[in-house]
């Protein structure tokens, strides 16, 4: 018996956010003038995303004065730094991981003192002790369940997390794995107006998903795995830690870096997953390019990223976040059966696989 995701619970703070909202408060932020708003506001138009979540009230604010986090001006002096923003992600993290994890266990009708194992990834925020630890008194778990923490991996972490389930459920089959992703992306925002600032302002958003894993013969089975790094794109996806938040690198040439990437590995991606006979495909929606792009390296039909666009549109690129909710939706899908490839991307440029089969 294979480990299976039996259950994905998944949360959002507050309302969603009109991306047409956002663009306003960006062209505020970065105090662009007339031509520059109006380009702006057509990239956001074209971003392939409707709304996004913040625990951040600001991004939907028209007028500084109201401005709760941010200062109550136009120029946001003095800036926030990364203490404030660690602050936010220590009182908001814990509740949406609460929330989504909460809903997985009910869904699998799972009682909390039966999880053995308890998986926490987040690349937005770390703090100790940590969420797990709240998330263990929330959940009323075992004071002896044994809790790993994944941190700054970035887009492709929730893989990681499957993969070390899938890896404790080997050795130890009757154990019941939570793995927990929470992420706060817009705490970051950056307001120097650079091409990477400008990408990441655009796309991402907030989010947790919480995944039930344990030998099951129902829900979504893991065949197998695979991890490749694209040394071609190390210096294009990256994360670091600064004065004023994370601060992202993001090209805008990772798209095509991926395509080239995916199509040098066409060969070893036959030999370990048969991928031509595989029919589903769950794409890390990490913007409308790259699911673009990834669909036709493969030669896949545009409607392969149906879900991944749909998670896109009304939720953003919630880093590692993104996956499980993409996955969510085809756990949920009656008419989706079988075999599924699973595909994530993060600074390195690092590509993650993961083979699944719905039952």
């Amino acid at each position: 018996m294979d480990s299976s995701i039996i259950s994905i619970g998944i949360s959002n703070p507050g309302k969603p956010i009109p991306q047409r909202e956002i663009s306003r408060f960006m062209q505020i932020a970065h105090q662009l003038d007339e031509l520059e708003s109006r380009k702006l506001q057509f990239f956001y138009r074209v971003s392939g995303i409707d709304s996004r979540y913040s625990v951040l009230e600001d991004f939907e604010k028209e007028n500084p004065v109201d401005f709760s986090f941010f200062p109550k001006n136009k120029a946001l002096h003095p800036f926030p730094g990364t203490k404030a923003r660690m602050e936010i992600f220590q009182k908001e993290a814990p509740k949406l991981a609460f929330e989504a994890s909460l809903s997985a266990l009910d869904q699998a009708k799972a009682e909390p003192g039966q999880v053995t194992h308890l998986i926490l990834v987040s690349c937005t925020g770390m703090v100790a002790p940590g969420v797990e630890l709240d998330l263990i008194e929330k959940l009323s778990l075992s004071n002896s369940v044994e809790r790993y923490c994944i941190h700054f991996m970035g887009c492709y972490a929730a893989f990681t997390g499957l993969k070390l389930a899938d890896k404790i459920l080997k050795a130890e089959p009757n154990a019941k794995v939570l793995v927990v992703a929470v992420e706060l992306c817009t705490l970051h925002f950056q307001k120097e107006y650079t091409e990477d600032n400008l990408l990441a302002n655009s796309l991402f958003g907030d989010g947790a998903a919480a995944a039930l894993v344990m030998k099951s013969d129902k829900g979504l089975s893991i065949k197998n795995y695979l991890s490749q790094v694209i040394r071609e794109g190390e210096k294009d996806m990256a994360w670091g830690i600064g004065d004023f938040g994370f601060e992202m690198r993001l090209s805008q040439y990772i798209p095509s870096l991926l395509d080239q990437g995916i199509r040098n590995l066409a060969t070893v991606f036959e030999e370990v997953f048969r991928v031509s006979k595989i029919k589903n495909f769950a794409i890390h929606p990490g913007g409308k390019q790259i699911l673009q792009k990834v669909q036709e390296a493969f030669g896949w039909a545009p409607e392969v990223n149906f879900h991944a666009l749909d998670v896109l549109k009304n939720f953003g690129n919630m880093s590692s976040v993104s996956i499980l909710f993409v996955l969510e939706k085809m756990l949920r899908d009656t008419s989706l059966e079988g075999e599924i490839l699973a595909m994530g991307f993060g600074p390195g440029l690092t590509l993650e696989t993961l083979h699944l089969e719905k039952r």
